[in-house]
């Protein structure tokens, strides 16, 4: 650990009055996971981590070798901007180790470091942009419908209602956690929102994630409004995604860009995209890692049901957005079919490992699909090539059993915890009487 970034931590604390030091990791799933130390445990903490009983986390230990280490990354220390106004509180993200201080393999922030860490042996950090998309509800109520918090569409500027305000409180509350926002705005469905995250390093960008997910939960909480992340919460509508902008660097430079081609795609670009597109239906349990969200990847509302590329085309997977003035520092593209419910640190993980075997492979990237794919049947799809998603949990799963791509970049060991979570959530799932079956099925048959 540096040791002016430790000494900062300690500095801050006392000059602070911080009272409690939360200490953040995530399980397999993503969720995010917390215990508190006080002062006078910090500084041991930093130095040699602290011990928890891993058999209680999901998908980490198993009970005859339960005990791990969570050490904390003083780079990510943040005094948090809420608390009860008698003492501050603040957190740090920690990666979890062995006791022998081996990394840990059942932490996904050691799997996106492990994942990081070859993109640097090919000269490339991997810098990372996601769309936030959510909706404001009010608090749920158990076997009913959601209740919607405004009619309003897509930028409509609504000043005075509540999720305005609750969109400006946000934001406020990310910038004072070193988030910073790029574009905050109303989406296309009523009590949809979208807050967009300024572009960094995946693993800061992951850590971000985390924290926003949790904001926007607490500012809306403390109106006494319920935020969800769910990918489909309401029918009829389109739901929540996580359009997630990917580039490579290799320092300064933007290794996506080239000035000479027609579309400012470097080659190295092409076979980073043509990586994603071989691999998409491989990742897509991870990305969109739900039974409901699979309910927002169908036809007509947004989501991609395609592996297929273009320039600006919403209907494919990939989008390349055309950067303002040629700008070759925000040549990107975009992968549109996560959403937000997905433990950020494996999806990123995902993504890169897909667009780095394109490179390392030498992958071809196939024909611009430029048309509005949602209007064409299977028969024109099929002479174009173009495949669809997975479109159920259990079939992503079925895909992502296969694949080695997918069982190296996560580990053995979180690998098969995925998919046996998962085949588990679907059994339930396929077990359960919908109202849509007894509304269909129970008088008529």
């Amino acid at each position: 650990m540096n040791e002016q970034q430790r000494n900062y931590v300690l500095h801050t604390v006392e000059e602070r009055g911080v009272r409690l030091i939360r200490l953040w990791f995530t399980d397999v799933l993503g969720v995010l996971k917390s215990f508190a130390i006080s002062p006078a445990e910090l500084e041991n903490a930093l130095e040699d981590g602290m011990t928890f009983d891993g058999s209680s986390i999901d998908g980490f230990s198993r009970v005859q070798e339960s005990d791990v280490l969570a050490i904390p990354d003083a780079t990510t220390f943040e005094v948090l901007p809420w608390g009860d106004g008698k003492a501050a509180e603040a957190r740090v993200f920690c990666d979890i180790h062995n006791l022998d201080y081996t990394p840990f393999d059942g932490d996904p922030r050691q799997v996106l470091r492990r994942n990081l860490m070859r993109a640097r042996k090919h000269g490339f950090d991997f810098f990372v942009a996601p769309d936030m998309e959510f909706f404001y509800v009010a608090p749920p109520k158990k076997g009913q419908a959601p209740e919607l918090l405004d009619e309003a569409g897509f930028f409509d500027l609504t000043t005075n209602d509540v999720s305005s305000n609750l969109r400006k409180q946000t934001i406020r509350t990310l910038e004072a956690m070193s988030i910073p926002v790029e574009y905050a705005f109303h989406e296309d469905a009523p009590s949809q929102h979208e807050i967009d995250l300024r572009h960094t390093d995946a693993l800061t960008m992951a850590d971000s994630i985390m924290t926003f997910r949790l904001i926007v939960k607490e500012v809306a909480a403390a109106q006494g409004v319920h935020a969800t992340f769910m990918p489909k919460p309401l029918e009829g509508v389109q739901g929540s995604g996580m359009h997630t902008h990917l580039s490579l660097f290799r320092g300064e430079e933007n290794a996506f860009y080239d000035e000479n081609d027609a579309y400012n795609l470097s080659d190295v670009a092409k076979k980073f995209i043509a990586g994603l597109l071989v691999h998409a239906a491989e990742i897509t349990a991870v990305t969109n890692q739900t039974v409901n969200s699979y309910k927002r990847l169908v036809p007509g509302f947004e989501a991609p049901v395609h592996i297929s590329w273009a320039r600006n085309n919403r209907s494919g997977l990939i989008r390349v957005p055309i950067p303002k003035k040629g700008n070759a520092l925000a040549t990107r593209i975009e992968y549109r079919s996560p959403d937000a419910a997905c433990n950020p640190y494996l999806a990123f993980s995902l993504m890169l490992a897909a667009g780095l075997k394109g490179i390392e492979e030498g992958y071809e990237l196939p024909a611009e699909a430029d048309a509005n794919l949602f209007e064409l049947n299977d028969v024109q799809l099929s002479k174009l090539g173009i495949e669809q998603l997975p479109q159920s949990l259990s079939e992503a799963l079925k895909v992502m059993e296969k694949s080695e791509l997918v069982a190296d970049a996560l580990g053995d060991r979180l690998f098969e915890w995925f998919l046996r979570n998962k085949r588990r959530e679907w059994r339930e799932y396929k077990t359960h009487v919908s109202a849509f079956e007894l509304d269909r099925y129970l008088r008529a048959l």
